[in-house]
């Protein structure tokens, strides 16, 4: 299929007349993209687009030949770069893969407190400053324009001009004396009117000045107010924010002081502290559960390490001219397998050094690492969850060792680390310790179920007795796989109800369990609760079961979460499932319970 590059086509038409007067069709066109110009005439239009149609295909041949040595020179340099660029990311990656246990000997694994601390700054703006700049547009009161008063008129302006019979005879000039007096005396009155006119207009004036400049006023102490309070505000919340940072700060403080103290629960946090600050580029993602017994200052660490298909395995990326294509190289299998033991030999390693190195408050005598695998076991296609590795080492013992200069894997060996002999196979060992299921929280299990028919109200029985029904029911469904479950004491709605420990590998370790023998929507307060008791307890997972529903912010929160909801029908079929059938009515239950 031809390209189309009419769009690089202009064309613009006109006509004129030769000496003849015949008219001659006019063609100026132009290629964009050669930039060629040229004008083209005929006396015939038809003929004359044929011309122009002829020499834009000739044009658009050249071009094409252009464009593709343009896009094949551009391809060749985007995708020389493009290979390039991954070539060095994959470089980087198998280095940084290689050098896990060397990166961290440079690093100073111990927990910088001050770092933990809150050091912002408060940086909102005081907003007095900005509210107080509208003052500006308030428009000032125009100054009074007040009348100037009338001159008063002046007794020798009206002094009459005498002549020489009026100097003699007396009647003449006292006549005109008097009308002169007259004359001034009516002006006086018409002065005093105009002044007294002027002066009422200008207390109108007066007035109306007053109220402006009050209205101005008013307007001025508004915005100060305005700006005050909102300055009050904002001095709270500064307050406000300083106190909530200081008391977070006091915690760090607090905990500092816990941790050193060797109490259990801080020495925990604090080597999560530590291996949370590991930094491994994103090889991986990390996940880890830790145990501590304070008595023998013995660390329980379950690592979760990179499954055998998860590292770096590309080692270069060319891009083949000739053919415009990308060709991969890959470490070869046997290359890949000895990255693979090394790179798993290398974690537990570093994770040991860096616990050990950051022990600051000799909390820690032995270390015991268990590393476990989640991944898909090629021999039989299903998932399996090993572990791998375990490894228990003394700290005397391991920070003698210099680990700049050891065989990871002989290292560990003489560690006396248990281990497979091909580790990408997955070989699963036993953990030379495991995670303690001992908790003084536990109390004895009676059995509910046998009490139970089919017409049974599961909302209408006795809280206690709900919660032992569920032990019973996770009991059978963890039995298959030896899991056990436990209640503990009496919580009332509270707490932990159950815990359920499950060996498989794939549903993982500690799960609480949380009975809500409701008859009204489970709120989202119940679910956070849940999931502040898995963060407390150190659990991979929380279960809650209601007779009832959970309502959409329930259902929200828990999503993404190591959470799982069971609503009243979920329950029925869980119980079903197990040979158990009862009933949910929660309009009886209610009714029962109003009863009461």
């Amino acid at each position: 299929m031809e390209e189309d590059y009419s769009h690089l086509h202009e064309i613009k038409y006109s006509e004129d007349y030769n000496r003849s007067y015949d008219t001659i069709y006019i063609a100026e066109i132009q290629h964009l993209g050669l930039r060629t110009y040229r004008v083209l005439k005929d006396k015939d239009d038809m003929i004359l687009d044929n011309k122009v149609d002829a020499q834009f295909e000739k044009w658009d041949q050249q071009w094409a030949r252009t464009d593709a040595k343009t896009k094949k020179a551009t391809e060749k340099y985007f995708g020389t770069q493009h290979a390039e660029e991954v070539t060095n990311e994959a470089k980087m990656a198998l280095y940084r893969t290689e050098n896990i246990l060397k990166y961290t000997l440079d690093v100073d694994d111990t927990v910088d407190w001050n770092t933990l601390k809150d050091h912002k700054v408060f940086n909102a703006v005081n907003p007095k400053t900005g509210i107080l700049s509208e003052i500006g547009k308030v428009p000032l009161p125009e100054p009074p324009e007040y009348s100037a008063l009338p001159e008063k008129p002046n007794l020798a302006n009206f002094q009459p001009t005498l002549s020489f019979f009026d100097k003699i005879l007396k009647s003449s000039r006292e006549k005109k004396q008097q009308q002169a007096e007259y004359f001034f005396n009516v002006a006086v009155k018409d002065w005093e009117a105009k002044v007294k006119e002027v002066e009422d207009n200008n207390q109108v004036i007066e007035q109306a000045h007053y109220r402006s400049q009050q209205t101005y006023e008013k307007k001025i102490q508004s915005i100060e107010k305005k700006a005050q309070k909102a300055e009050d505000e904002w001095n709270k919340e500064k307050e406000a924010y300083y106190e909530k940072q200081t008391a977070y700060n006091e915690n760090i403080d607090h905990l500092e002081r816990l941790y050193l103290s060797k109490d259990p629960v801080s020495v925990i946090e604090y080597c999560e502290l530590v291996l949370n600050n590991s930094e491994y580029f994103d090889l991986f993602s990390k996940d880890f559960d830790l145990e501590y017994n304070p008595e023998t200052k013995l660390l329980i660490v379950e690592y979760v390490l990179p499954a055998p298909d998860t590292l770096p395995r590309l080692t270069e990326l060319k891009y083949i001219t000739s053919k415009s294509e990308f060709k991969e190289s890959f470490l070869s299998d046997s290359q890949y397998e000895k990255l693979y033991d090394a790179t798993i030999y290398n974690i537990t390693l570093r994770t040991i050094h860096e616990l050990f190195e950051a022990d600051k408050a000799d909390a820690l005598y032995t270390i015991v690492f268990n590393g476990w695998v989640n991944a898909v076991n090629k021999a039989t296609g299903n998932n399996v969850n090993n572990c791998i590795v375990s490894l228990q080492t003394h700290k005397d013992e391991f920070m003698a060792i210099d680990l700049s200069r050891v065989d990871p894997k002989l290292c560990f060996k003489n560690l006396k680390g248990v281990s497979g002999s091909k580790l990408a196979g997955i070989p699963a060992i036993k953990p030379l310790v495991q995670l303690n299921k001992d908790d003084k929280r536990f109390v004895a299990s009676y059995e509910v179920s046998s009490q139970i028919d089919e017409g049974f109200n599961l909302a209408a029985m006795k809280w206690e007795d709900f919660e032992h029904l569920i032990r019973e029911l996770f009991e059978k469904e963890f039995s298959t796989e030896g899991g056990e479950v436990k209640v503990t004491r009496a919580s009332r709605d509270g707490g932990v109800d159950a815990v359920a420990f499950d060996p498989d590998p794939i549903r993982g370790g500690k799960i609480v369990i949380q009975a809500k023998r409701y008859t009204n929507t489970v709120g989202v307060s119940a679910v956070r609760d849940l999931y502040g008791t898995v963060m407390n307890e150190g659990a991979n997972k929380g279960i809650l079961v209601t007779t009832a529903d959970f309502g959409p912010d329930s259902i929200e929160f828990a999503k993404n979460k190591p959470i799982t909801l069971i609503s009243g029908s979920n329950l029925l079929f869980l119980l079903e499932k197990h040979g158990q059938k009862a009933r949910i009515d929660l309009a009886e239950a209610k009714y029962l319970q109003d009863r009461k």
